[in-house]
């Protein structure tokens, strides 16, 4: 037997609007298993997929000094933060001096 949906009034937990949550809303809801009830209306849907924007930090290469920013901010205002050429240049060493101990 299939189901028959019907349009249901539902509120907003962000906005606190009403909006409603159509049969045919509901009917591709279900056929993909979901299980709850959409909590926001479109368009605070729309703002919260929007808001994963990303916070950058303006920082100075420890080695070339040059400014650049990072996805992260660094704890320690005297930690090392390297450019991305640095960073490899840094890393590549790093790991060239670790195959070394491993291979001896």
């Amino acid at each position: 037997m299939e189901q028959e949906y019907q349009d249901k009034s539902l509120k907003c937990k962000d906005c606190g609007e009403e909006f409603i949550w159509t049969a045919g809303e509901q009917e591709f809801f279900f056929s993909r298993g979901f299980k709850n009830k959409p909590a926001r209306c479109k368009e605070c849907r729309k703002k919260n997929r929007q808001k994963v924007e990303t916070e950058y930090f303006r920082v100075t290469c420890s080695v070339c000094r040059q400014v650049g920013d990072v996805l992260f901010k660094p704890a320690n205002p005297e930690a090392k933060v390297y450019c991305k050429n640095c960073f490899e240049t840094e890393f590549l060493k790093k790991e060239a001096a670790d195959s070394a101990v491993t291979s001896q």
